[in-house]
């Protein structure tokens, strides 16, 4: 039987199948999303449902895969039960009730306490950071762990990989993490595990694509991590990948283009926290468990006000395995608690509603505050949706300083009232401050409630203030239509996770 269907029985059919996917789409799509999310995604799927719903379905679920959600949630209840018996902060730490609150809100989100930890340097200059890295990797003696974001072997990274290989030769056991969507533009990556292998690494991908192995996930999930642990007694926190500052691409070479990062050396308990963070990593993509042992301080508490380079500290890890958004959460809290004066620095400066409405609230309320970011984004579609929100900033009475380009100020860090007489707060790490950190990323993020980081801190951020230029509202009130339309645009997109 031969069964014919005419066109106006075709566009009805389409019809049908267009405004289903809308009403459902408005049914489905705001649960558990955050309303600027919400209706981006809705936005995309009502002008192109049959673009936006696949879209959707690939990248629109805030959770992880079934597997790695679970893995989070057992290692959440073993950090708690190995550091049951460890408190919230150090008995001597003499800490405000307000910065014991943010403590305890990391602590119950992450089940990390804060401990009492020492500053071995924070460390700014991009290749001398590469072979202080390396010198720390040749104290190694028994193993080295390390988790970073983009890795590439390259001239500036010889160094670091050439002492992972004398590690290896003395019998070191050598560990290294590193994301596949992160890396893999870049030169040498076809090549770069079989190099790993050959001086002895022991090496896993982060968030592999593998689908011929049943292993599905969403593809634009990161882990943005930078770890370097030495025998869990020295480890290195913050910004930097494990790449040439130029990321070796013929436009940035052309453009001049050079990243600017820091890195903060830690000895102490802290580096029992960041260990506990990689053996979570390691495990969810190899299944081998690693030894973690508590932490256990290295001195007397009672100690902290004479040695200058104790700090009290706090490891915050998060990322999708976290569904509460630890990171986002602790920021906030500290932009609220800012009394006199607070330092932003991020490279992508994207922020929430909460996060927008803390900052420019502190403005409000008398809090001189200050952005620190890149005149120009190594991103384009990131360097308009943040621009977008510059508005707004300026007018709540936010100074923001431009890092010239072609450098890209690729440093995180906040510091709250870091001048003032009272008590200060600072954060560092790998985190920036918008969406895709917040929820989408694997984060290391460093707190900081006492000690010599903040006045390390305070001193890089003055040294940024020098070489930057204020932008003030006047000159943004004379951009163009086509800048502000492109802007506006962009923001749209930035919602979407």
């Amino acid at each position: 039987m031969n069964i014919s269907i005419d066109l106006d029985t075709w566009q009805m059919i389409g019809l049908i199948i267009d405004y289903s996917i809308k009403i459902l789409a408005i049914g489905f799509v705001p649960e558990g999303r955050r309303p600027s999310s919400s209706t981006a995604w809705l936005l995309a799927i009502l002008l192109l449902p049959f673009i936006g719903l696949p879209l959707f379905l690939l990248m629109g679920s805030p959770y992880i895969n079934r597997r790695r959600h679970r893995i989070q949630q057992e290692a959440n209840a073993m950090i708690e039960g190995v550091q049951s018996h460890v408190p919230d902060f150090p008995e001597h730490a003499d800490l405000s009730r307000d910065v014991q609150s943010i403590v305890r809100l990391n602590r119950h989100l992450t089940n990390i306490p804060a401990v009492a930890s020492h500053n071995r340097g924070l460390h700014a200059d991009y290749e001398e950071t590469m072979r202080r890295m390396a010198a720390a990797v040749d104290t190694a003696t028994d193993h080295v762990h390390v988790e970073i974001y983009i890795t590439s072997w390259d001239e500036t990274t010889d160094v670091f990989f050439r002492a992972l290989e004398r590690a290896v030769q003395r019998g070191v056991k050598v560990r290294y993490l590193f994301d596949q969507i992160g890396s893999l533009k870049y030169p040498g990556y076809l090549k770069l595990g079989r190099r790993l292998t050959e001086i002895g690494v022991d090496w896993q991908l982060m968030l592999p694509l593998k689908p011929w192995r049943f292993r599905f996930r969403r593809p634009d999930l990161r882990n943005h991590r930078k770890l370097l642990i030495i025998d869990d007694r020295l480890g290195f926190l913050g910004s930097i990948n494990m790449i040439d500052r130029s990321y070796q691409l013929t436009s940035n070479i052309r453009a001049g283009r050079q990243w600017v990062d820091v890195m903060v050396e830690l000895t102490g308990p802290v580096v029992a926290s960041m260990a506990f963070v990689f053996a979570v990593d390691w495990y969810t993509e190899t299944d081998e468990l690693l030894d973690i042992e508590p932490p256990e301080d290295d001195g007397d508490d009672s100690a902290l006000e004479e040695e200058e380079e104790r700090n009290i500290v706090q490891l915050v890890p998060s990322g999708p395995g976290y569904t509460t958004e630890p990171v986002l959460r602790m920021f906030n809290s500290i932009v609220h608690l800012a009394k006199d004066r607070l330092v932003l620095c991020s490279p992508y400066f994207i922020p929430d509603e909460s996060l927008l409405e803390a900052v420019t609230s502190a403005c409000y309320r008398g809090v001189d505050v200050h952005l620190l970011v890149s005149e120009k984004s190594d991103q384009f579609m990131v360097h308009h949706a943040q621009s977008s929100y510059y508005q707004a900033l300026l007018e709540a009475g936010v100074h923001i300083h431009l890092f010239p380009a072609p450098y890209v100020l690729h440093t995180k860090f906040i510091l709250a009232d870091p001048d003032s007489a009272g008590e200060s707060l600072g954060t560092v790490g790998s985190s920036n401050m918008d969406m895709r950190s917040f929820g989408l990323n694997y984060e290391s993020t460093l707190m900081i409630t006492h000690g010599d980081i903040i006045d390390d801190l305070n001193r890089l951020a003055d040294a940024y203030f020098a070489v930057s230029r204020v932008l003030t509202l006047e000159e943004w009130n004379k951009r163009g239509f086509f800048r502000r339309y492109v802007d506006n645009v962009m923001k749209l997109t930035s919602a979407i996770q």
